[in-house]
């Protein structure tokens, strides 16, 4: 296993919104999956693993990262993220609303809608940690997931 992975995440619960039982279980499934596989490399850090706090400062978020010699914060404006994240919200719920049913057809569509929302999510959060943290495709994926459950309501 690499050095360069995340080993814990931390919430900022004073600073993030307010969750129910239910998100709070999705936040935890989140970082669980998060923190069992990743690609996590700051930039300027020689080895990991990495400690992440995450928090919102200002309507941005944080990711303050430490590691053996090393400890940097990056924020990062929600606005690129917004739409999609309230996008990729309502159809995971149209998701859920529609399995109840039986239309094959239906469930398959809405799933290839939600799937391609998470990997537009995991692109754009990909970018905007370009030249401050490298991470693969999928822990892009599983981060993107926490950060949905983060702003959650």
């Amino acid at each position: 296993m690499s050095d360069h992975r995340l080993s814990s995440i931390e919430l900022d619960a004073a600073s993030l919104p307010a969750a129910t039982a239910e998100i709070e279980h999705e936040r935890r499934v989140a970082i669980f999956d998060l923190v069992e596989k990743n690609s996590f490399e700051p930039v300027g850090a020689e080895r990991g693993p990495y400690a992440l706090k995450m928090s919102s400062q200002d309507g941005r978020l944080v990711f303050d990262v430490t590691g053996p010699g090393f400890s940097k914060a990056h924020g990062l404006s929600m606005s690129p993220l917004n739409k999609i994240i309230k996008d990729y919200i309502e159809i995971c719920d149209s998701y859920y609303e529609v399995l109840r049913g039986t239309d094959v057809g239906k469930i398959e569509a809405v799933d290839m809608g939600r799937r391609g929302l998470h990997n537009e999510g995991a692109e754009v959060l990909q970018t905007r940690l370009d030249g401050k943290i490298g991470i693969d495709h999928e822990t892009a994926r599983r981060l993107f997931t926490l950060v949905t459950a983060l702003y959650r309501r």
